[in-house]
């Protein structure tokens, strides 16, 4: 089966570049694929993307070495075996806040004995090898996203949970719940110590950190902090930001900024 190049990273100790997708375009995500992110991830929980722009937007990642990832809209079998099927690599899982949460996502994306998921890897056996079946359990990555009070309380008993991978910290999504302003590049103290207790459990069960900036010079500061995945931002705001900068600049040129 094709290496999940998450997972080589990772076991030499390194930390995993992830990219954010968004638009649904193969050819969007082509470009990125071919910046060097070591892995991008296709957002179908908040992005615009849906299944059908799911599958050419994987066919564009495979034509480079970046491992394909999707955040899948819901903890719920049916969308994530068949994003599986179509050849991810690994799932993100919003909104796991207990151990039995935890469990449904693992058993969702194993195959028998270890999970229940269904057979039929109608693309993921083209892109990943004959002999996928056989190796998709211990190669695919399985990440719950840590996002909520709740969860940080019962960070152990999720990560305790065989099979899992890494966790994906949401930063937003953790202050709101806490009743404190959301920020993807946290500033609030209560917000930082349930950071740091998940980095903690983290170490604790051997599982790998991840989490969404809103910079790079922050995504580094994660690394150095121990955070193992980092992602920045997304592809609709790297094309905002860029479009905006070159218009304010010819605005700014010819005086009507």
């Amino acid at each position: 089966m094709r290496e999940n190049g998450v997972k080589k990273i990772w076991a030499r100790g390194g930390a995993v570049l992830n990219g954010w997708l968004s638009v649904p375009s193969a050819f969007s995500a082509e470009v990125m694929a071919h910046v060097g992110w070591d892995s991008l991830t296709v957002d179908l929980q908040h992005g615009v993307q849906d299944y059908l722009s799911l599958v050419p937007t994987l066919q564009a990642i495979s034509t480079t070495a970046v491992t394909p990832l999707v955040r899948v809209p819901a903890n719920e079998p049916g969308i994530i075996m068949k994003c599986l099927d179509a050849g991810v690599y690994g799932v993100i899982c919003p909104m796991v806040n207990t151990r039995q949460d935890a469990e449904q996502l693992v058993q969702w994306c194993r195959y028998p004995p270890a999970g229940t998921r269904s057979f039929g890897p109608i693309r993921a056996a083209l892109y990943g090898g004959s002999d996928y079946a056989q190796a998709a359990n211990d190669t695919i990555a399985v990440m719950p996203m840590i996002e909520t009070e709740e969860a940080v309380k019962n960070v152990d008993a999720i990560l305790s949970v065989p099979g899992i991978d890494g966790l994906y910290v949401g930063p937003v999504d953790l202050a709101l719940s806490m009743g404190l302003r959301g920020a993807l590049d946290p500033t609030e103290p209560a917000v930082w110590s349930a950071i740091e207790r998940v980095l903690q459990a983290a170490r604790t069960h051997h599982v790998y950190a991840g989490v969404h900036c809103a910079t790079p010079e922050n995504a580094v500061k994660m690394i150095q902090r121990g955070f193992q995945f980092v992602s920045v931002m997304n592809d609709t705001y790297f094309m905002t930001t860029g479009a905006s900068a070159c218009v304010r600049a010819m605005r700014q040129g010819l005086g009507t900024a």
